[in-house]
């Protein structure tokens, strides 16, 4: 069954993120975790923790997103769950539903980030707020820009140019968003970061961006 998202949290999103969780994606029922909460406890997990990742499901399971460019489309359900091995890592719980079989997992980290484990925790964003930002801004940057180049490895140390802000509201950690005159730029370090491969790295430059469609 699919709903209409509901948009619930400490942190606000642009009107941009708001369109976008309400024009494209999708909410598909979810049940509530709130029957584990005992069963939580009684393992041992701290309360503060349990806590965390009800109010994660409340707010954002069942969300569905469109694909993003980069991480192999991210999660394609957000839903909030313990780790296997929580009760000897407090303070991480997953994030969502990966769209096809991968060597690392979309987690939510101690102090809210949004980022992947590869055996190594790579936080992409400050917050899941942020990394919903991010697709939400990809999905406007790629329908008004002109022009679109992808760079990779060592070539986007060069990036960004002097003229370039960044964008706040992503809330960029391993991955960021620039803005320039008439461009936008998403540099992608998160996978080079959890696996030690610098060429992994990846940049893509939006340009040709009108002043109103940035």
């Amino acid at each position: 069954m699919d709903m209409q998202p509901v948009i619930d949290s400490a942190e606000r999103l642009t009107r941009r993120g708001e369109w976008f969780v309400s024009a494209q994606c999708v909410r598909v029922e979810s049940p509530s975790l709130e029957k584990l909460r005992g069963q939580w406890l009684e393992f041992g997990i701290p309360a503060t923790q349990v806590a965390r990742v009800l109010d994660f499901q409340r707010r954002w399971g069942g969300l569905v997103l469109p694909p993003s460019v980069d991480y192999e489309g991210g999660p394609k359900m957000l839903w909030g769950d313990m780790l296997a091995e929580e009760s000897k890592r407090v303070g991480w719980f997953e994030a969502g539903i990966q769209r096809v079989s991968m060597a690392y997992d979309f987690l939510i980290g101690p102090a809210g980030e949004f980022g992947i484990d590869t055996g190594r925790w790579v936080p992409l964003h400050a917050s899941i707020e942020g990394w919903i930002e991010s697709v939400a801004l990809a999905h406007h940057a790629s329908t008004w820009a002109q022009q679109l180049s992808t760079i990779r490895g060592d070539a986007i140390d060069d990036l960004p140019p002097r003229d370039f802000e960044p964008v706040p509201e992503v809330r960029g950690l391993a991955d960021m968003w620039w803005r320039g005159p008439d461009s936008l730029i998403a540099i992608h370090t998160g996978e080079a970061v959890g696996f030690d491969q610098p060429r992994l790295r990846v940049a893509r430059v939006y340009g040709g961006l009108r002043g109103g469609s940035q």
